[in-house]
């Protein structure tokens, strides 16, 4: 059974769909009038405290810490972009599962969730994009698609129904065990930050580092969806910002990546920056990536906007 089929029965049982919950919403803010649930709590933590480290990061500043931000901001960044998207949500391109997990244990650092969180909401956002369903959408407002949606998973439910669409990932133990670990796994990294170079190195690290790589993911949900240039035909508002491109890693040719979504190249043309592709390209030079997927001319000339 089809997890659409799935949700849609459940609907129908229960007179609270998800399209009147919707529209119930969009008239609140996601902060008041409803249910905190412990893993929206949780969320909301960890996000005060990569800000609140990100704010105290000037009082510690040292050159040392710069070069901290820049590898957090990297290795998560490229761990998100890699891994969390193109390798276990799109199924872009294979590699031998000790680099798959090593390359997924990049990701989490980034303090961004954990894959099958991460997987599940992508997943369900390509499945409903810019519907009353879709997880971030823009319609519900910018602010809502960039961040104040991760502060509510009981709506999340209510639009797309429980993480059925990760079995993939929870049938392996590495997975389920980062799901039910990550705190641990990010105190960890923050003792190791503290002992390797104090507050300084904490503050840079998983303040200033994890802050910009939050937002500029989360303006692939929000901005991304609202201003750009379209070159494809999707039965959505996605669009491609150039110059997003080098901070997100390529992963803002946005209109690229939803008409071709399981493409390991999001930067289709020569001149479209995509570091992350040149990572999986370099892996399937060495021989560590395979099944590599890419638009074929024919998809390419019947998705194209004719101008």
């Amino acid at each position: 059974m089809s997890v659409t089929t799935t949700v849609e029965e459940n609907h129908r049982k229960d007179p609270s769909s998800p399209d009147k919950e919707a529209e119930k919403r969009k008239q609140r803010w996601v902060f008041w009038e409803r249910k905190w649930r412990r893993l929206d709590y949780f969320k909301l933590t960890a996000s005060l405290f990569v800000h609140s480290m990100a704010l105290l990061a000037p009082f510690y500043f040292s050159w040392s810490a710069l070069w901290v931000t820049f590898l957090f901001y990297t290795i998560g960044g490229l761990g998100i972009t890699v891994s969390y998207h193109r390798n276990l949500a799109h199924r872009s391109f294979k590699v031998p599962k000790w680099l798959e997990y090593l390359l997924a244990y990049c990701a989490l650092l980034a303090i961004q969730g954990d894959p099958i969180d991460w997987v599940s909401t992508h997943r369900y956002h390509h499945q409903f994009t810019d519907s009353e369903r879709d997880p971030h959408s823009p319609k519900e407002g910018f602010w809502f698609s960039h961040l104040l949606w991760i502060y509510d998973s009981a709506y999340l439910v209510t639009k797309c129904g429980r993480r059925t669409n990760v079995d993939d990932l929870k049938r392996q133990w590495f997975y389920r065990f980062l799901q039910k670990t990550v705190l641990f796994h990010i105190l960890g990294l923050g003792i190791i930050l503290f002992y390797l170079g104090g507050m300084s190195f904490v503050t840079w690290g998983m303040g200033v580092g994890a802050a910009l790589e939050v937002h500029v993911t989360c303006l692939i949900n929000s901005l991304c969806h609202v201003w750009g240039t379209r070159t494809w035909k999707t039965n959505d508002t996605s669009r491609n910002v150039w110059w997003l491109s080098v901070f997100s890693f390529g992963e803002s040719w946005h209109n690229n990546h939803h008409a071709f979504e399981s493409s390991a190249r999001q930067g289709l043309e020569w001149w479209q920056i995509d570091i992350s592709w040149y990572i999986v390209r370099f892996l399937e030079i060495i021989g560590l990536a395979y099944d590599v997927k890419l638009p074929t001319e024919s998809q390419r000339r019947r998705m194209a906007i004719v101008r």
